[in-house]
């Protein structure tokens, strides 16, 4: 269910705005949406795993948060990011 550490390495690699930079909106955007993604598929064959749905909707109302926080500052930003990572809205 959580994501390798390569993967995470790889997703901040893509998403980082500058060197070095983990904790950028982006960032912490693209790592909640592989995590969201990865615990849907969970959900696929453990389709009673409530507790695991609890931090699914956790993560996904962080994940509508920081995207809120994006399109305030910035909407040019926001839609360059729901774009790539291929999110609706």
């Amino acid at each position: 269910m959580s994501i390798t550490a390569e993967r995470k390495d790889a997703l901040i690699k893509e998403y980082a705005t500058a060197a070095g930079d983990t904790g950028s909106p982006e960032v912490q955007v693209a790592i909640l949406s592989e995590r969201i993604s990865n615990l849907t598929e969970h959900f696929q064959t453990h389709a009673k795993d409530n507790h695991s749905r609890r931090g699914l909707l956790k993560m996904v109302s962080q994940r509508r948060r920081l995207l809120d926080y994006v399109k305030g500052r910035d909407v040019e930003r926001y839609k360059s990011l729901i774009e790539r990572l291929g999110l609706r809205r």
